[in-house]
């Protein structure tokens, strides 16, 4: 199960919530461990040409104590087929030809798929869970961000007496600390990327591009169960690249980021790639970064605020002289970055209908936080040192071994 559920209950609890439903493809997957890869891109114009661009509807609904339901197409049902919520509800024709299916299970395919007639959209079928979990009078938080204004105008017609709050930030908040098996999959996705990120940087030679690079860690990451996110550089200092055609050279000094996904879950990390020796102005400046990372670590540990943290890594990067960079730090999960994130405190609330807490959180115990620093020095180089921990009680811990204290050196 990816959804921390005692934490979820506890908030619902404490926040007076009957119910929560998840309305974006991602959410929906962290609810119930169900994914499609199309429930991301298939919106409306797709299939009814001058439609709007709505998603297709989807639904997790998640009572408090209750059994939970998993809302979509049938088509995608087979999905949902080995995932921990039983209840599945669908709608519509699911546009399958049983004619010439003969075996013990036609009868009972065909009763299932039958029943998703019943209901004509994923707002009814919602609507038929809510009913049967005798959640009509209910307070239900609603993922406001991800649903159509339509349907919940819908809802609040069928259902007068129940209130629907905006619960899109608290599912945020819920998110930020991991589940156990969320730290499975962030800890493999973080073992294949720097498997696969070393060994294509241990390619590099002047004269060849940092395409091929890119080539080889995508190869490796599906050769070990992974997808590609990204693969970016600092072409002499310039800025951030990803796509842009750069030919390495011998006095190449470079900021390197790269990611992957494992099961949903993002790996992020980043390293200086060395092709010949530092200059002492930029060793220098590495070993500023090291230090600023160090602080930052070091100030890593539940209780202290988000600016506390880039505080510390702030005021060791500014001790060596350095002012133009952006030491900070932010969590990493189903997406490349979550709550919290690690800057100063700008004053802003992270607020919905049933929250409203300040932007500067204070860290807890099983957040998977990234600490990073960078710099850019045109035509001199760039530097880039990332490095991802797990709070526990009193500290932190490397989420998995990262070996940062030195640049990559390419043995060309």
């Amino acid at each position: 199960m990816l959804l921390n559920r005692q934490r979820a209950e506890k908030f619902m609890r404490e926040l007076g919530v009957d119910a929560m439903v998840a309305a974006s493809p991602l959410n929906v997957t962290y609810f119930t461990d169900y994914f499609c890869w199309l429930d991301r891109w298939f919106r409306d114009f797709m299939s009814s040409p001058g439609s709007p661009s709505h998603l297709t509807e989807i639904f997790a609904l998640l009572p408090l104590g209750g059994e939970p339901a998993l809302i979509l197409n049938p088509i995608f049902a087979a999905n949902a087929s080995d995932i921990w919520v039983q209840d599945v509800q669908t709608f519509g024709d699911p546009g399958l030809d049983f004619s010439a299916l003969e075996s013990e299970r036609t009868h009972e395919i065909d009763e299932q798929f039958k029943h998703a007639s019943k209901f004509r959209s994923a707002s009814q079928s919602l609507a038929h869970s809510i009913e049967t979990r005798q959640l009509t009078q209910a307070v239900i938080g609603i993922e406001l961000e991800a649903i159509r204004p339509t349907t919940l105008a819908e809802f609040r017609a069928a259902f007068p007496r129940a209130e629907f709050r905006d619960c899109s930030n608290l599912i945020r908040m819920i998110r930020m600390v991991k589940s156990a098996e969320e730290l499975r999959r962030l800890e493999q996705a973080a073992e294949i990327s720097e498997s696969a990120g070393l060994e294509a940087l241990s390619m590099a030679r002047p004269g060849m591009s940092v395409s091929d690079l890119a080539l080889h860690y995508r190869t490796r990451l599906a050769e070990l169960g992974a997808e590609y996110d990204h693969f970016a550089f600092s072409p002499r200092g310039y800025g951030i690249a990803t796509d842009a055609q750069h030919t390495l050279a011998s006095d190449d000094v470079m900021y390197m980021d790269f990611g992957c996904i494992y099961n949903h879950y993002l790996s992020d990390t980043g390293i200086t790639l060395a092709l010949g020796p530092l200059s002492p102005r930029l060793q220098a400046k590495h070993e500023a970064l090291r230090a600023s990372i160090d602080s930052g670590m070091k100030a890593l540990r539940p209780g202290i605020l988000s600016s506390a943290v880039r505080s510390a890594m702030w005021n060791e990067f500014r001790s060596h002289g350095l002012a133009a960079g952006f030491p900070h730090g932010h969590g990493l999960g189903l997406e490349p970055r979550e709550y919290p994130i690690l800057v100063d405190n700008n004053s802003l609330f992270i607020k919905d209908e049933l929250i409203n807490l300040p932007s500067d959180l204070p860290l807890e115990e099983g957040m998977v936080i990234n600490l990073e620093a960078g710099l850019f020095v045109p035509e001199q180089g760039s530097l880039q040192f990332e490095k991802t921990f797990v709070l526990e009680s009193g500290g932190c811990r490397p989420l998995i071994p990262q070996f940062r204290d030195e640049p990559y050196r390419s043995k060309w």
